[in-house]
């Protein structure tokens, strides 16, 4: 392609669900070449219909062991480099001890916690050698505070968060940066299964919008080199009421 080492190129996986599809829309307003990662080749077909700049789909599960390595593959092969990978595909599974669906939660596991570590770890080795580059990994304000019936989900995203930290420790002198987003309640597609939608649950009118958890990608990607945001929390303002 004719943007070969033109423009930064951003790998995101997840990248039909909200917050995937929004950071992807938000990118390519920005300029950057990306490649596009989820389970459905139709639902990425139609989210690069969306987008102004250039882009490559590539459809495929983080429960495959091959992914990680494919994706930076497209990302190389296509448009020459990768600067950015945004390691965000997870599943949000709960229920109670009498009701779970245990398959159900283990596979969330799967793609949750060893998925995102295969993705950070095939990254962060690229990121090593080419000397920079830039890992997020999508977390969730669960990471730090569990609820009832969705224990599961958030030890998932405690290990992203002590994954996350451990990370920025062994490469803090390198110019390779890792970062985590940690949204509270947000409006995606995933919630559309629940019999009791999560707002209701936890009594909040107006969840997040992705497009706000985007934004704040954004300002982490251009923050100054001698200035670093390690971990953001992106909260409704009914939740952060709350916390005080």
């Amino acid at each position: 392609m004719g943007n070969k080492n033109t423009s930064k190129v951003a790998v995101i996986t997840g990248a039909t669900g909200g917050i995937g599809a929004a950071i992807a829309k938000s990118l390519s307003k920005a300029g950057y070449l990306l490649v596009l990662n989820a389970p459905s080749s139709e639902k990425l077909g139609a989210l690069a219909s969306e987008l102004g700049g250039p882009c490559v789909v590539v459809a495929g599960n983080l429960r495959a062991e091959s992914t990680p390595e494919t994706l930076l593959a497209a990302a190389l092969n296509n448009f020459g480099r990768c600067d950015v990978c945004f390691n965000n595909s997870g599943l949000i599974e709960a229920g109670t001890v009498e009701t779970v669906d245990i398959e159900r939660i283990c596979n969330m596991v799967r793609v949750n916690v060893e998925g995102a570590f295969r993705m950070a770890y095939t990254f962060l080795q690229h990121f090593v050698q080419q000397g920079r580059g830039h890992l997020f990994n999508t977390s969730s304000i669960l990471g730090r505070k569990v609820r009832p019936t969705v224990g599961a989900y958030a030890a998932t995203k405690f290990a992203i968060e002590a994954f996350s930290e451990a990370l920025r420790m062994e490469l803090s002198k390198s110019e390779v940066r890792i970062s985590s987003i940690e949204p509270g309640l947000v409006r995606t597609g995933y919630q559309d299964r629940w019999e009791v939608p999560p707002a209701m649950l936890m009594g909040m009118e107006e969840p997040l919008d992705p497009v706000e958890v985007a934004r704040m990608v954004l300002v982490i990607l251009e923050e100054p080199a001698n200035q670093l945001i390690p971990q953001h929390a992106v909260l409704p303002r009914e939740r952060e009421l709350a916390l005080t």
